[in-house]
């Protein structure tokens, strides 16, 4: 059985083509979510949570484990329900897109503060790795977005030139660094519009009609 092939709901593309960063050298970057059939939860062998390929750059989560991180408000797989470049949806990912607010909650603010201030330790000012760099404000910049607005900036538009300034390495440590620390206090101090829980019932409720299609 070929889990994506066969059982993928929704594939996207992520990465600096769905940022509008991309130069000739990107890669495509792919993301997906695939229903195992519910028949093959009852074997003592579970079907995987996740999934390599089989495209390069490409990574799938089977449906349970993305709506749990998507819950937790895990950056990457939010930005994925956003993604501007969707390659293949079925019904069952038209309903988890729409049902891509029930995720969101002021968590948000918590984790993409947490994964750009990760990426940040990680940059050596003396040597930085000027792709990483740009990342990392373009994570606070989606964040800022999201917790202001309620959806989570995945197309930089009007960011592009300045990210990939930084991305070139024409933005000196200093002005980086302060920007991330702008950002990083807009995020932090934003009263926000998200709300304080996710909408849980609402996506145990589509999970369970998705295993239920399955049989």
């Amino acid at each position: 059985m070929d889990l994506i092939a066969d059982h993928t709901v929704l594939a996207v593309v992520v990465g600096s083509r769905a940022y509008g960063l991309d130069t000739a050298e990107s890669d495509t970057d792919r993301r997906g979510v695939y229903a195992a059939p519910a028949a093959l939860f009852w074997r003592l062998d579970k079907p995987p949570t996740h999934l390599d390929g089989p495209l390069p750059e490409q990574f799938s989560w089977e449906i349970e484990r993305f709506l749990t991180l998507a819950l937790g408000c895990n950056p990457t797989v939010l930005e994925c329900l956003w993604s501007p470049i969707v390659e293949r949806i079925t019904p069952i990912g038209t309903e988890l897109l729409a049902l891509r607010h029930a995720f969101l909650s002021q968590r948000a603010r918590q984790t993409f503060l947490e994964y750009a201030g990760a990426q940040f330790k990680r940059l050596n000012p003396e040597s930085p790795k000027w792709k990483q760099a740009m990342h990392m404000i373009r994570l606070l910049i989606s964040g800022r977005h999201l917790v202001r607005h309620g959806e989570p900036l995945v197309h930089m538009g009007e960011h592009r030139d300045r990210l990939l300034a930084v991305r070139r390495g024409e933005v000196a440590w200093s002005e980086l660094r302060a920007w991330r620390d702008e950002l990083t206090a807009d995020l932090g101090a934003s009263a926000g519009v998200l709300p304080e829980h996710p909408d849980r019932a609402a996506v145990e409720e589509f999970l369970v009609a998705a295993r239920k299609s399955t049989l």
